[in-house]
């Protein structure tokens, strides 16, 4: 395998650690909200905002580079 072809599947991989740890600060967030503390809980929002706004952009990215030339 060349190195050309291991791009694609560490992007791939590098996309599941960013949607996990969105998953994970999303839990944070919720238990951070449920004992009242709103600025906390909006900073990590709008963090999460971020990534979530960047995620259609990498997912059609990774899915122009893993498709077969």
């Amino acid at each position: 395998m060349s190195n050309a072809d291991l791009l694609p599947s560490l992007l791939f991989k590098i996309n599941q650690n960013q949607l996990a740890l969105e998953a994970a600060i999303m839990e944070l967030t919720l238990w951070v909200e449920q004992r009242g503390s709103g600025e906390v809980e909006d900073n990590v929002r709008g963090a999460l905002a971020t990534i979530s706004k960047n995620e259609e952009f990498i997912n059609m990215t990774l899915a122009v580079l893993m498709t077969p030339e």
